[in-house]
């Protein structure tokens, strides 16, 4: 049985409505088999920048190293459901990623530093830091090559991101590419990984499909594509961990409506 880290992270969002990150992680959690699954108490201060650049930095480092504990003390692929996507930093940095490519599916590029970022916030840096473009205790480290990661369903950059993404070895897959997920899957073989981290942001999905997402971009993808994707790598390299993040829904009254769209991606990440 797989098992979860749900972390109610709201910290390196920058939404108007980032607490909501709370409600939808323990939505999903709700819906998670409760024997495999552990909610992380993670603080919920907003926390300091310490000079950093990064908002709310102290908090955001606390969080981190209470996650990448709980993924190192169990045993197997552990799937972790934000919160927000700077969950995944320290997903990965609990593992040995020596052979893994990362597979990050999200609408948005997450491409800034703290030097470009003009809100600050973590959430768009998450792939940077990947790279080990942060500071310290917010960058992998080692950084994973940017020939072994790859953006899918990617469809809004900022023009700092723009500028770098064509020349930073990162492949780059846009949203029509999820209408082939063999294409995708190949093309993660083709990074030489033996192993794949798997991320969705929700927003991934189009508008259409799913509410609860506080940073919407038109012409996403569908359920079924995303579910798709998701079997073809499975099918391709084993699973070394995944993320699930950025659910906010507007109420906690409504996040009913778009759980049964998560639970299927879930399913197929677990």
């Amino acid at each position: 049985m797989a098992r979860f880290i749900v972390v109610p992270q709201w910290q390196g969002s920058s939404s108007s409505r980032a607490m909501r990150l709370i409600d939808g992680a323990l939505a999903i959690a709700g819906d998670l088999p409760r024997t495999a699954t552990t909610i992380l108490e993670v603080p919920t201060e907003a926390g300091e920048d310490l000079g950093s650049g990064v908002r709310r930095f102290s908090s955001l480092t606390r969080i981190a190293e209470l996650v990448s504990r709980a993924v190192t003390d169990g045993d197997g692929p552990a799937v972790v459901v934000g919160g927000d996507c700077g969950v995944a930093l320290p997903s990965l940095r609990a593992l040995d990623t020596s052979d893994i490519a990362v597979l990050w599916l999200d609408a948005h590029a997450d491409l800034q530093t703290p030097a470009t970022s003009p809100s600050g916030a973590f959430h768009g840096m998450v792939v940077r830091a990947l790279l080990g473009d942060a500071p310290a205790g917010l960058a992998l480290d080692p950084p994973l090559p940017a020939a072994r990661v790859l953006l899918a369903g990617t469809r809004e950059f900022d023009p700092e991101e723009e500028a770098f993404a064509p020349a930073s070895g990162i492949t780059l897959l846009g949203a029509d590419a999820l209408a082939d997920p063999d294409r995708i899957a190949d093309a993660v073989v083709a990074t030489g990984a033996s192993r794949v981290y798997l991320h969705v942001d929700l927003d991934v999905l189009d508008p259409g499909l799913i509410s609860g997402v506080s940073h919407p971009v038109p012409f996403g993808a569908t359920v079924e594509q995303v579910v798709g994707t998701i079997r073809a790598v499975r099918a391709k390299l084993p699973l070394a961990g995944a993320t699930l993040t950025e659910f906010s829904p507007a109420e906690p009254e409504v996040a009913v409506d778009d759980l049964g769209a998560i639970l299927r991606i879930v399913g197929a990440l677990a």
